[in-house]
């Protein structure tokens, strides 16, 4: 009986060892895929700017114009940052916010019919960008992102400790100076 509960522990121990090593894999696939939809959508607003802007009149936005450039630039420029993996988890949050405005005000019947009719949540347009973005704001970018490689070079230049004249952020704490009368 012990060598089958420690057949069946090992098994899913490299079950969870191999899924986790597809971690960043999937999360860069997630964030190319779609993020890159979004870039496209953000662009296309920013090229049509007075047709967003008209929209946002007749579903009763403040500052039509503004906001159109508002949501179109975070579609836009927060989808490449999304993409390559730069500034992550900072840059989630405005689409995360914008795609909850999507939400409330071109696609409030989806909301308001989240329980009665879930099918209509997830089939709105914000919903798969939504999700990435809460998922990325979540678990952040992955290793394959410019965030993981900043992180690994701030990660070896404190291990190296101060070199030269370069600055360098230290965990310790200084200590203080004997005064000799």
């Amino acid at each position: 009986m012990n060598r089958l509960i420690n057949f069946i522990r090992c098994g899913y121990e490299q079950l969870v060892a191999g899924s986790n090593s597809l971690q960043s894999l999937a999360l860069l696939v997630l964030r190319v895929y779609f993020f890159w939809q979004l870039f496209m959508t953000g662009q296309g607003h920013l090229a049509h700017i007075g047709k967003v802007a008209d929209f946002f009149v007749t579903l009763g936005i403040p500052f039509p114009t503004l906001n159109a450039y508002l949501s179109s630039a975070v579609e836009c420029f927060g989808s490449l940052l999304l993409i390559i993996g730069l500034a992550s988890r900072l840059t989630a949050i405005p689409v995360a916010v914008t795609m909850t405005v999507a939400y409330l005000t071109a696609d409030l019947d989806a909301v308001t019919s989240f329980f009665s009719d879930p099918d209509k949540f997830v089939k709105a347009d914000p919903f798969p960008y939504l999700m990435c973005a809460l998922i990325v704001l979540v678990f952040g970018p992955g290793m394959f992102s410019v965030d993981a490689l900043i992180k690994r070079k701030l990660g070896e230049s404190r291990r190296r400790g101060t070199e030269g004249n370069s600055f360098v952020w230290s965990s310790q704490t200084p200590t203080k100076l004997k005064v000799q009368n």
